[in-house]
């Protein structure tokens, strides 16, 4: 008997030449600078001379007390930052997306659209309009308070230390509530009919079968929003810089981890530009969104596909 043979399936070209043009920009754009950014964090410039230093420019950020107290200043905040965004953001943009799905509901495109526009608008429009409707001066919202009888609650929000972090973060929110309730609003409508009929013949309507029913099944697609939320507050910079400025007034209330980092890298006014110092910022960012980023994939997206179906 003759021996069987096996011809091996020939190599799919064509995959690699459509996938080349991406992977080739994404690198460029992307992965170069990334790893160029990591390299430079570990020299440092003497008499004009790159020289390497290994991970001193990290102690010197964690260390030094002229750059440890700004970099846990605005550590802070981007974390508090980060809260308001998952207290506030997610659960009102779940909400609005199960508003949304019910089919009942009229003009529920146009409710759609009016939420995502705000996230289409330049960063620059945003900071640059809540800048002028919170001004106490000129600013719209004192007198939309008194006329309702609350402009004694009026504060100047974005002048106060205390006020104007949470206050970006609130004008964040609102500029980007429309990507999860499109994303859970979508997850919604791929929840299988014969699941909410036999809900509903159980007799859970309402409330009670989004609670018991639809939340447990889209747990995965807020596990991938709430990661998203966490690598985007943590990457966050232009709505700072435009609303506060490089120096993210008053007093560094605002300062986060971008506009430090920018500070840093470029200096600003008296503060003389450190592009090492500034790249190990960078590379501190990064190894932070890392760190989370696993932290979901190997815990938390395991506990969450048992309600995928």
């Amino acid at each position: 008997m003759g021996m069987i043979t096996t011809r091996k399936p020939p190599f799919k070209w064509h995959i690699v030449v459509f996938l080349a043009p991406a992977v080739l920009v994404y690198t460029a754009i992307m992965i170069f600078p990334m790893i160029d950014t990591m390299r430079l964090a570990l020299f440092s410039s003497i008499d004009n001379h790159q020289v390497f230093v290994g991970l001193k420019n990290f102690k010197t950020l964690f260390g030094d007390p002229r750059w440890s107290e700004h970099f846990w200043n605005a550590l802070g905040n981007n974390t508090w930052f980060f809260i308001i965004h998952m207290l506030v953001q997610n659960p009102v943009g779940i909400a609005l997306a199960a508003i949304l799905s019910v089919p009942t509901l009229r003009f529920a495109p146009a409710y759609r659209t009016i939420v995502i526009i705000p996230t289409i608008l330049s960063f620059v429009i945003v900071g640059f309009s809540w800048k002028l409707i919170l001004s106490p001066l000129w600013g719209i919202a004192p007198s939309m308070l008194d006329m309702i009888g609350l402009k004694s609650l009026f504060h100047p929000w974005l002048g106060k230390e205390q006020y104007a972090l949470t206050t970006l973060a609130l004008i964040s929110v609102w500029q980007f509530i429309g990507i999860p309730m499109l994303l859970i609003y979508a997850a919604l409508l791929t929840i299988p009919e014969e699941i909410l009929e036999a809900a509903e013949c159980d007799g859970l309507t309402g409330f009670s079968q989004f609670w018991k029913i639809k939340l447990p099944l889209i747990l995965p697609s807020i596990g991938i929003i709430s990661i998203l939320t966490f690598v985007g507050n943590f990457n966050a910079f232009d709505l700072i810089f435009t609303a506060q400025g490089p120096v993210a007034g008053p007093n560094y209330s605002t300062d986060i981890l971008g506009t430090f980092m920018y500070r840093t890298f470029f200096g600003y006014q008296l503060q003389l530009g450190d592009p090492n110092l500034g790249a190990t910022i960078a590379s501190t960012m990064f190894l932070i969104i890392l760190i989370g980023v696993c932290i979901y994939l190997f815990t938390i997206q395991r506990r969450l596909r048992r309600y995928q179906f």
